[in-house]
Parts: structure tokens; sequence; C-alpha cells
């Protein structure tokens, strides 16, 4: 079989190249080709281009690029067309991916999506694109299955691609080697994750600078994006220069880490599986206003995969302007000195794990996947 992907993200480029490694597993003609990451072409996939070239967020950014996203739209329509595959499996990222859904399905090639786009929280007029033009979705949250059920659409449930993704990863080190390892002080760990795209980096990191290096007694350690060049950091923390960057050291930090302050998105799952006390952060374009109507007008009342999968809120959500310096020093000094608050969160860590079940979400969506697809043959 022939199979066409595209991920626009960090996340989407990790969980792809599982999805990948298993299909090329049980499938031993699978051809990849696509738009992603160096992961996924790790895993075996012909890149055609990287998301770096693709991760535009907010109003202004994307209206700003917009020649470029245009470019990259009739790119992948050429390429796609060019290779001809038994479908394209799209990967999250709703805005570039439900529009390339539409051309594959114009032009006979099947269509398959791999992690829904989050229509639950936002936009779920997409829904009436995802009939029209995605022939199976394969979700990975379980409440997605109810959801999507309520709007008249089946979908396949695999469990959630994070726990491959951890299991996959060594066993947690001793704290004196991690830190030995990458050089860091022997002070226990606050860690930052503020996202993987250059405008929320910009956005999140300077107020979660300024609202953690109080803690005097820790230090402040930041994950870098494997998309992001390294002077955007450099920039970012050069008025902290006991504030460290690490690359590629994601899960491990989070495993050393006393507590975490964070991008609202997979990591913040990520971060509850892995058992790492959470503050969960989000800003865009809008501020006071996009807060206002998503609570109100949308009604929006949880945005981290956490607290939806719990239907509580079981982590904090510092949203749009709550997003300060001041709220993230007033939640993680509750974290780091209120032993019953840190217990409250561990608790909500064992529910979170019940829920998400085993893992094997890969393997059992690419077993799906390729039994589809021989149905049709």
């Amino acid at each position: 079989m022939k199979y066409y992907f595209i991920a626009g993200e960090a996340s989407g480029d990790l969980h792809a190249s599982n999805l990948i490694a298993e299909l090329k597993e049980k499938d031993s003609k699978a051809e990849v080709r696509g738009f992603g990451g160096e992961l996924m072409e790790q895993a075996g996939m012909q890149l055609s281009k990287h998301y770096r070239e693709m991760a535009f967020m907010g109003f202004l950014p994307v209206l700003m690029n917009l020649k470029t996203i245009q470019r990259n739209f009739k790119a992948c329509e050429e390429d796609l067309f060019e290779f001809q595959p038994d479908v394209l499996v799209l990967v999250d990222y709703p805005g570039f991916n439900l529009r390339m859904a539409e051309f594959a399905k114009k032009h006979g090639i099947r269509v398959f999506y791999y992690i829904s786009p989050k229509i639950w929280i936002w936009k779920k007029y997409r829904i009436k694109k995802i009939k029209a033009f995605v022939d199976e979705m394969f979700t990975i949250l379980p409440f997605e299955t109810e959801f999507y059920k309520g709007l008249g659409y089946e979908v396949n449930y695999v469990g959630n691609p994070v726990l491959d993704a951890i299991s996959a990863k060594p066993a947690k080190t001793d704290f004196s080697d991690f830190i030995n390892q990458n050089k860091l002080a022997d002070k226990p760990i606050i860690a930052l994750l503020p996202g993987s795209r250059l405008q929320e980096i910009k956005s999140l990191l300077p107020r979660m600078l300024e609202g953690t290096t109080s803690f005097s007694e820790h230090q402040i350690v930041v994950t870098a994006a494997p998309n992001i060049d390294e002077p955007v950091y450099e920039k970012l923390i050069q008025a902290y220069p006991e504030v460290r960057v690490l690359h590629d050291k994601t899960y491990e930090l989070m495993q050393q880490a006393e507590a975490a302050v964070l991008a609202s998105g997979t990591v913040s799952l990520e971060a509850g599986v892995l058992r790492c006390p959470q503050i969960v952060c989000y800003r865009m374009d809008g501020g006071t206003l996009f807060y206002w109507i998503g609570q109100y007008v949308v009604g929006i009342t949880l945005v981290s995969l956490v607290n939806l999968i719990l239907k509580r809120m079981a982590v904090k959500e510092l949203l749009q302007h709550h997003c300060t310096a001041a709220n993230i020093r007033k939640e993680l000094n509750l974290i780091l000195n209120d032993a019953s608050h840190k217990k409250q969160i561990m608790k909500s860590y064992d529910e979170l794990s019940e829920k998400l079940g085993e893992p094997g979400a890969s393997a059992r969506a690419a077993s799906m996947m390729i039994d589809k697809l021989n149905e049709k043959n």
C-alpha cells in the first residue's frame, strides 16, 4: 500500500512516526511519503516538506504568512497527486489538513484521520467537512467516541499514542545521573515547556520565566522544540543567566521535575502520564475578548487534555489574560509548598491512568487502517 502522511507540528511528527513504524511492520510493501518531521523520516517516510515551514498559529501570524501557506497547499496538492497513494493519513493540524482532505476526496483518494482535530473545544462546525471528506477517523481520547456519536459520525477509538511514546523511552534515571549528564545544578527542577510553535513560545516563555525564577531553591530548565532555532531561546532567556535549555529531553525532564509550567496541548497529557504536577498555560491574539467568547458564547470551560478526560479542573489552567507571571507564581507555590494540593493532583493522575488504559495505540491504529484498506480492494 502507498500511504501519504501530513503532520504539521512536533507532537504530530512523534505520533505519526510511531504509526508509520507499525504500518511498515505489518505491511511489507508499504511506501510512505508526505509532509512532517525528522522522526517520520527516520521511521521510513520520504519527507517532502518539514513542518517547521508550516507552523503558523494565531490570526495575525496566519494573515502575515498567507502567501507561504498558499504555496504549501499547492506543493502538497502536487506532491499528493504525483504520488497517487492508496490513502491520505492526516494527523491533527486541521486548518491545513481538512483542506487537503477535500482535495484528496475530489481526486478519488481515500482519507483517514489519525488524532482528531479538537472540534470538541472549538470550531464544532468542522464536523461538516469531516463527514464530507474523511472516510475513517481514528481517535485517541476516550470521550471522543461519545462526542462524535452525538454528531452522527462513527469513529475508531485506538487508545492514546502518548502511552506508546513514553513506554518506548528508557526507565527514569537517578536524579544525580540526570543532572550530571545534562550539566545542571544540584537543585530541584522546575520545568518550562512553552510549546513547539514560535508564536506561542514568544508569548508564553517570558511570562513563565518571570513567574518561576523567584523560586531560588529550584533551578529553571526549559525544553527546546526541535523545529525552533537556538537563538530564539537565547534571546528570551538572556536576562536569566541561571536558566538552562535542554534539547530532546522532554520526557526525561518531566520525570525529574518537581513541577512543570507548560503550554496547552499534548504535553499536558504527557505530564499527567509521567506524573509531573503541572500548570497549563494558553495565550493567543485577542486576550480577554477571546476568553470571554470561549467561556460565555462557545461554552468552553476546560482546555487541557487531562481536565477534558477527567471532566473536571484536575490541573490548573491559566488562559489568556489569566496567564500572568503573578498567577504562575501563585499556582507554583501551591504545588511546591502545599502537600495536600500536590496529593490531589497525584490522585487525579491515578484516575487518568485508569481511563487511558494500556499502550498499543499505534499498533491498533495500523492494524485497523490496513484492514479497512484491504476491505475495499
